[in-house]
């Protein structure tokens, strides 16, 4: 072993947040070797940094090395150092995630009404969409009925760079929600602008790298998230969830109609809850049947999947499992997957000066 080959070795490791070899970012301060015994001198942006899956990181990539003993160092970073480190991740990447010159496809995934499970369908596609190959994430947009961290089992915190909000994720999927940002017992009561205002950070203050999809978690309804989300994202794609029952399709007719008002695509349908299987092996049709499809008919557009109801995504749900680890080999499972899949073939289309129009 060479110290040169150590070095270098050290230098290529990816810090999982800021998913950039540490070398690259100017976060190695020294590296020597001495008797077999490896240092490492590491700086980080601020003391309440993640260092611990990086110093992992560092670890599992020295271990084949023949090193018997390692130490890492950690300080932090200046005023100065952090404003550089965030100008560099800035660098050449659009302002706002799916704008001009992005490869990132936004998909909205909204609802007529609430309990419907638009949350559980955003979390397990996103999933299913990286478990497949893709760079996933998600904003939780629902600023009043926020789950997106708990569904995903997202349990650190994010991070930050001088003003550059670094996302945290689990299980391949990054994720930003008010429910970072405020105590689990409080309620947001906020108007319009203040809306409007922490949307436009979440999508232009946080580090998203261009991931291949960004999903978003609208809430129920057509009101100022809805429209502030479409002024952000004019090209996003929107996704409509229903549940089988009549009255829901109706009321998520809305959801594709807000999508269509402001020159948005509606990529397709998904329908929720819409069987159970019983011990028996039976299915019951708990909320009728034919709601998605006639949403899907009425609105010219594909029913991308339907998905039913299984007590393990539920109990998944509650512990920060995706249907795909509450549940392997399920029909959940599959019918999430199928629904990525159709996602991912489903290529936007081309549209030129899309424009909002709210009277």
């Amino acid at each position: 072993m060479t110290l040169a080959r150590l070095t270098e070795t050290v230098h290529a490791v990816v810090d999982p947040d800021l998913r950039r070899p540490i070398g690259s970012l100017g976060m190695v301060r020294e590296v020597s070797l001495a008797e077999g015994t490896a240092s490492i001198g590491l700086v980080v942006p601020s003391s309440g940094w993640h260092a611990a899956p990086l110093g992992d990181a560092i670890r599992a990539a020295v271990d084949g090395l023949g090193i018997e003993r390692g130490e890492i160092d950690v300080a932090f970073m200046d005023d100065d150092a952090r404003a550089a480190l965030a100008t560099e991740l800035r660098r050449d990447r659009p302002s706002m995630p799916g704008g001009q010159g992005s490869k990132t496809r936004v998909i909205a995934v909204a609802s007529g009404k609430g309990g419907v499970g638009k949350s559980s369908v955003t979390a397990n596609v996103a999933v299913a969409l990286a478990r497949s190959g893709h760079d996933v994430a998600v904003v939780d947009a629902d600023v009043w009925g926020y789950s997106i961290p708990r569904m995903l089992g997202i349990e650190l915190p994010p991070q930050a760079v001088d003003t550059l909000i670094i996302p945290a994720g689990a299980h391949g999927v990054r994720a930003i929600s008010m429910d970072f940002f405020v105590p689990s017992d409080e309620a947001v009561v906020w108007r319009g602008p203040m809306l409007h205002k922490a949307l436009e950070q979440f999508l232009g203050d946080v580090f998203w790298d261009e991931p291949d999809f960004l999903l978003i978690d609208m809430p129920p309804g057509t009101g100022d998230v809805a429209i502030s989300m479409s002024q952000f994202l004019p090209r996003a794609q929107t996704l409509v969830v229903t549940t089988p029952q009549i009255t829901a399709q109706r009321v998520a007719k809305r959801a594709a109609g807000m999508a269509k008002k402001v020159n948005q695509e509606v990529l397709g349908v998904v329908e929720n809850m819409s069987w159970f299987t019983g011990d028996d092996g039976k299915r019951y049709e708990i909320f009728g049947s034919g709601g998605g499809a006639a949403l899907a008919e009425e609105l010219g557009v594909p029913l991308l999947g339907a998905i039913p109801l299984l007590p393990a995504m539920r109990d998944g749900a509650d512990r920060g499992e995706p249907v795909a680890l509450a549940a392997p080999g399920s029909e959940a499972e599959a019918g999430f997957s199928a629904i990525a899949a159709r996602i991912v073939e489903l290529r936007p289309r081309v549209r030129t000066n899309p424009q909002l129009v709210i009277r």
